[in-house]
């Protein structure tokens, strides 16, 4: 039997876990002449990211129906790139899955579709960015934040089959 490679490094997970080896990836982009080759930086992106940077790209009109923002001022090295204040993922697969990160902090919640209380998990990035260490239990104040800020952002499904317990 092969061994995997190991594509998610020190990062718990894989794909379509909430984990960071499921929804942290590295973006690498490439435009001679305009990306100066070499660049790294620490800003944090997400897909939704991708559609209102190729739009400003293109010249095109910006989209209304997105919380996207545009990359342009980080790819391009010109003007002040706008920042997410949290960033929020929701799977209806395996009973749910919630997250959100909000600065070092990300909470992930799990069976949210079937259970009233579902389990959950706080992670402290700065400190433990595999999220080895569940610090839930010493930081409620956070949780409570950070559970207002997932309800916020969390749009209740159209199917009946996918409504999380606590809509029905």
């Amino acid at each position: 039997m092969r061994a995997s490679f190991n594509s998610s490094g020190e990062l718990r997970g894989g794909k379509r876990d909430m984990w960071g080896g499921g929804i942290r990836t590295p973006m690498i982009a490439w435009w001679p002449s305009k990306i100066q080759p070499g660049q790294v930086t620490d800003h944090v992106s997400a897909f939704w990211d991708i559609s209102p940077t190729v739009r400003e790209l293109a010249g095109a009109k910006a989209q209304a129906d997105t919380d996207g923002i545009s990359m342009v001022p980080v790819l391009l090295g010109q003007g002040e790139q706008a920042t997410h204040d949290t960033l929020y993922w929701e799977f209806f697969e395996r009973g749910g899955k919630r997250a959100i990160l909000k600065g070092k902090w990300k909470l992930i919640l799990y069976k949210t579709n079937t259970d009233l209380d579902p389990r959950l998990e706080l992670f402290d990035l700065s400190r433990d960015i595999g999220e080895t260490k569940n610090v839930a239990s010493q930081h409620p104040e956070v949780i409570s934040e950070l559970r207002k800020l997932m309800d916020s952002a969390h749009s209740p499904a159209e199917h009946k089959q996918f409504k999380l317990a606590a809509e029905r």
